[in-house]
């Protein structure tokens, strides 16, 4: 979901930044080590704690056997990202080792099964790395103001310019229904001139508008096709921003062209791969 801290905790390690980590979304967990390795720990605040000691994201620990670590609830930021040196040892669907509870893909057993007590998350034992965190110009503040650019698409045409106008204008406050597949957003509705179209693919950070006015926006696990009017998408990055955002919290759009969101990505990637 946050494709910045997954890269950065893979980052830490000296991994490649396509190895398994572990999402934790909203903490209450517990894990036991049964090797030694060198821990990141990226994304949110989520409480964790070494043994009896506080430790905070966007920095590496040393493990040994026995130790304990385990994750309170949400300080700042909804998903934290735990990654191990060389990564956990997961088997891949589709190229990916993410689980889809809904599709049943993915996961420990390949079948999209949640963790449960109990489970054993594979890696190989390593010796201590020296410590290392994260820059501080690459550590996102959660609780900060979020504005997002909104990269208008060809559907755009179907909202008249006052709407148009109010969707810039206005805030949107993160609404309780929020999860994998999207983003429900509360604020000033916004009214496509159609009510509908001929359901088509949909892009990761898709803004649909269905026929209440409230934006809906699609996240990583969205569904292959919708049929509701979307006003533009937000890039890759905003998305991961907004997804460490809690109910409650707002959200500002703003236009954004095809341009910009290209040098964002590349100085992003500058970032955390060179």
């Amino acid at each position: 979901m946050d494709e910045h801290a997954y890269h950065w905790c893979n980052r830490l390690l000296g991994n490649d930044h396509r190895d398994t980590v572990l999402e934790i979304t909203f903490g209450l967990l517990q894990l036991e080590a049964l090797k030694p390795t060198t821990i990141a720990l990226t994304g949110a605040d989520l409480g964790a704690r070494l043994n009896d000691r506080k430790i905070g994201p966007w920095s590496t620990y040393s493990i040994k056997p026995g130790d304990q670590l385990s994750f309170e609830q949400p300080i700042s930021g909804l998903r934290a990202y735990l990654g191990v040196k060389g990564g956990f040892l997961c088997s891949k669907t589709l190229e990916s080792s993410s689980t889809v509870s809904r599709e049943s893909i993915g996961g420990l057993d390949g079948k999209g099964s949640p963790l449960k007590a109990g489970d054993e998350i594979p890696f190989i034992a390593s010796s201590p790395l020296a410590k290392k965190q994260t820059p501080e110009w690459a550590i996102e503040e959660y609780d900060a103001p979020l504005e997002l650019g909104v990269i208008q698409g060809y559907q755009f045409e179907h909202f008249c310019k006052e709407q148009v106008s109010n969707f810039y204008a206005s805030p949107y406050t993160i609404s309780n229904n929020i999860d994998r597949m999207g983003y429900r957003l509360s604020g000033s509705p916004i009214i496509s001139s159609r009510t509908g179209i001929v359901s088509e693919g949909i892009a990761y950070g898709a803004i649909q508008l269905p026929n209440d006015g409230q934006p809906i926006v699609l996240m990583r696990d969205r569904q292959t096709i919708g049929g509701y009017p979307k006003i533009g998408c937000i890039g890759g990055l905003g998305a991961s921003r907004l997804a460490q955002r809690a109910p409650q919290q707002q959200v500002q759009f703003r236009p954004m062209d095809i341009s910009e969101a290209e040098i964002e990505r590349r100085l992003f990637y500058r970032s955390v791969f060179t």
